[in-house]
């Protein structure tokens, strides 16, 4: 008989995305990354694969336990194959709009629970003979941080592929109906006591640090936010029900331009972020005849949790920041200024952690009264928040695949809840990339906001005062090596319950100043079973092409 491994059941803050996911509302993070030329796709399949003893929970599905009476645990994949995992795709006419058509019905397909909860999809045809990866992973097994963590292990550092770890992979024996219900038994009542017990001490680690000065302070500046954060939230014309496919779109900043506009007017990168994003959100509404006077945005920000010098294990450390903003306020540098006010009374009064605080003490009931009520927040009569825009600082130094660069990354960041709109921020080599999330019936005309973002930024800029950054030029090294995270993937792997070697490639990482302090949901890297009927609609620009011969793909080397 197995056995289940002490971290090998789901945290409550793991579970809770499994919980919520509906057909209408897939909970998977991802990311779409376009690369300088082809990249063939059996080569690519093995290169993956060689990776995946980095991070064991690669390998392993999720199993729920007789009578839910516990959280679900990882469990091995005793018929795991790679290419359930990883596809390849043919564009037809190679255009950006059809690569992004593409990109938003594959985010629209829930994943099979049944196997490994991540994926990757080779895209060949691209203009300009480029080639894209798009990946998924669902939110139970990463958040934006540990997403790019793992990033950094599956892509290399430098033009030459480094070695990876294949290995023939032999499945454990799993444990039985009865030893699965025991075990679920004992260790979700254990897990309930030791979750009250961490909730009391989080409670009091937080009333002693609301005691400081600082945080008196800013308790005093929230108090004269409470009206607004008390406020019903006011549905703008993309809070409505999401039921139709995913549309994306994406935009591009360069971080030295974000930069100068912050040390022009204060405040931090996020704030400037913020600032463009609520300038794009007031335009997107007026265009839609939606009055914006007297009107807020209420915006949720997922903050990391972890500490400096913490490894960026898998699975969540995320709380959030309900920023509510003035939508009628047209001067950007006003603008600017008043989120800046805002996110420094929500930060030094500590509201995450008060929130995460929260979190906590619900973590601490019941599993089988967690799987029942989560669902439950889908019957609130408004949304809590009009839409989520999370910020994830990534790598500043040029990754690779087979030694093709990957030029841009664009985010992706799931919605529901009428929320058909969502934004995720994503730094890569010098430049945040902006991916925009909408349901195609409630944001049919999402360009439109792509469009609104870059006015945003043109005019936050102009009324800075500040002229157009020179762009980042970087010189490419003869020998570059690998990000951080890297450094990370044993405690990924030993988090999973297995033991690896470390790769022999130095601690480098580009020095860029990320100070991005509002990190979470919506990085990526991968997740689900494709099959070619389950790209309908998509019509004549795509054939799905899974599992082909390297030779057989179109464009191919």
């Amino acid at each position: 008989m197995a056995r289940v491994y002490p971290g090998d059941r789901l945290a409550s803050e793991d579970a809770v995305f499994l919980y919520l996911e509906r057909k209408e509302m897939p909970l998977h993070i991802g990311s779409v990354s376009v690369f300088d030329g082809p990249i063939p796709f059996e080569a690519c399949r093995e290169f993956i694969e060689s990776r995946l003893p980095l991070i064991p929970r690669y390998r392993q599905r999720i199993v729920a336990p007789p009578l839910n009476v516990g959280h679900p645990t990882w469990e091995p994949d005793p018929d795991f194959d790679i290419s359930n995992h990883v596809h390849h795709a043919q564009l037809k006419r190679g255009t950006d709009a059809e690569l992004r058509n593409f990109a938003g019905r594959l985010f629209t397909q829930m994943m099979d629970r049944s196997r490994p909860l991540w994926d990757m999809t080779i895209v060949d045809g691209l203009s300009g003979g480029r080639s894209v990866l798009i990946s998924r992973v669902h939110h139970c097994l990463v958040d934006g941080v540990s997403g790019v963590g793992l990033l950094n292990v599956l892509l290399d550092p430098t033009l030459q592929p480094q070695s990876g770890h294949k290995n023939r992979y032999h499945a454990p024996p799993l444990p039985g109906p009865s030893a699965s219900l025991v075990d679920a038994l004992a260790t979700s009542y254990s897990e309930m006591v030791e979750r009250m017990l961490s909730a009391q001490a989080a409670t009091l680690n937080i009333v002693q640090s609301l005691m400081s000065d600082q945080a008196l302070r800013g308790l005093d500046q929230l108090l004269r936010l409470v009206p607004e954060l008390l406020a019903p939230v006011e549905r703008l014309p993309f809070n409505q029900a999401c039921l139709g496919p995913r549309k994306v779109a994406w935009s591009e900043f360069s971080i030295p331009e974000v930069k100068k506009v912050r040390e022009a007017c204060g405040g931090t990168l996020n704030d400037v972020v913020l600032t463009v994003v609520t300038s794009a959100v007031r335009r997107y509404a007026e265009l839609h005849g939606a009055p914006v006077k007297n009107r807020l945005l209420r915006l949720m920000v997922p903050v990391n949790l972890r500490r400096e010098g913490e490894p960026n294990g898998l699975g969540n450390r995320v709380s959030m920041l309900p920023v509510s903003v003035p939508l009628d306020l047209r001067d950007p540098v006003k603008l600017l200024d008043a989120i800046r006010q805002r996110t420094e009374a929500l930060k030094t009064a500590r509201v995450a952690d008060l929130i995460h605080l929260l979190a906590t003490w619900v973590g601490a009931t019941p599993a089988p009264l967690q799987a029942l009520l989560d669902p439950l927040t889908s019957l609130l009569p408004v949304p809590p928040f009009n839409l989520v825009c999370t910020n994830v600082p990534g790598p500043q130094a040029p990754l690779y695949v087979l030694g093709r660069e990957m030029l841009t990354y664009y985010p992706y960041v799931p919605i529901g809840n009428e929320m058909g709109l969502g934004c995720a921020i994503q730094s890569y080599n010098h430049k945040l990339y902006f991916g925009l999330t909408g349901d195609a019936a409630v944001v049919p005309d999402i360009d439109r906001l792509k469009r609104f973002l870059d006015q945003a930024l043109q005019e936050l800029r102009q009324a800075a005062g500040v002229g157009v950054a020179k762009a980042h030029r970087r010189p490419r090294p003869a020998r570059a090596v690998r990000p951080a995270a890297v450094q990370e993937a044993p405690a990924m792997a030993e988090q999973a319950g297995a033991r690896i070697e470390q790769p022999s490639v130095e601690h480098a990482q580009a020095s860029v100043e990320t100070e991005q302090p509002f990190v979470g949901i919506e990085q990526p890297v991968l997740g689900i079973e494709l099959e070619a009927p389950a790209l309908n609609g998509a019509g004549p620009e795509v054939v799905h092409e899974p599992a082909i011969p390297v030779s057989a793909a179109p464009g191919a080397n």
